[in-house]
C-alpha cells in the first residue's frame, strides 16, 4: 500500500510518500512543490496543481492524506491557504484516489504523542520512524507525518495490517 501525505501551502506544499510492506514503513520519496510569489494567485495555483500532479503520476499512490487548514489570525492568509488546499485536493480527486483529511493536532499526536508538539519534534520522530528519510524541508517532513498519521487512523485494510489484526 502506498500513501501520499500532503501539507498544503501557497508558497510551499510539502509531499511525502510511504509504502507499507507488511508492518514496515518504507520511505519512498519526499519533497516540496513551490509557487512563484511574484505571480498572480491563479498562476501560482496552476504551479501547485502541476507539481502535485507530477508527484501523483510519478509515484501512483493508493491513498492520499492531507492536512486540514487551521484558522489563521489573518483571514486573507487563511483564504489563500484554502485556495491552495483546494487545488491540492483536486489532483488526487481527478485520479479517483481516496482522500483523507487530518487536523494538525491529530497529525502531531499520531507521530509524537502530543497534539501540541513542535515542528522540530515532528521532524525528529519522522526521522526515527523512517530512518532512510532525508526530508529536504520542514514541509516535506510534515507531509511524511501526515502519511504516518493516515496509517494510524485510516479505516482501510492498511491499518489492520500495520496493527497485526
Amino acid at each position: 500500500m502506498r500513501i501520499l501525505g500532503l501539507d498544503p501551502g501557497l508558497k510551499v506544499t510539502g509531499w511525502g510518500i510511504i509504502d507499507l510492506n507488511e508492518s514496515n514503513l518504507i520511505h519512498v520519496g519526499s519533497g516540496k512543490v513551490t509557487s512563484d510569489e511574484k505571480k498572480a494567485l491563479s498562476s501560482r495555483l496552476v504551479e501547485i496543481f502541476d507539481g502535485v500532479e507530477e508527484v501523483v503520476t510519478t509515484y501512483r499512490p493508493d491513498e492520499v492524506a492531507i492536512e486540514e487548514t487551521f484558522v489563521n489570525v489573518n483571514p486573507k492568509s487563511t483564504l489563500k491557504l484554502g485556495h491552495a488546499r483546494g487545488v491540492v485536493m483536486l489532483v488526487p480527486a481527478r485520479f479517483s484516489i481516496k482522500i483523507a483529511e487530518y487536523s494538525p493536532n491529530r497529525v502531531k499526536k499520531s507521530v509524537v504523542g502530543t497534539g501540541h508538539a513542535s515542528k522540530k519534534q515532528v521532524e525528529t520522530m519522522v526521522r526515527t520512524l523512517l530512518p532512510t528519510s532525508r526530508a529536504s524541508s520542514a514541509d516535506a517532513s510534515d507531509a511524511l507525518a501526515v502519511a504516518i498519521c493516515h496509517i494510524h487512523y485510516s479505516s482501510s485494510p492498511i491499518t489492520a495490517q500495520l496493527l497485526g489484526e
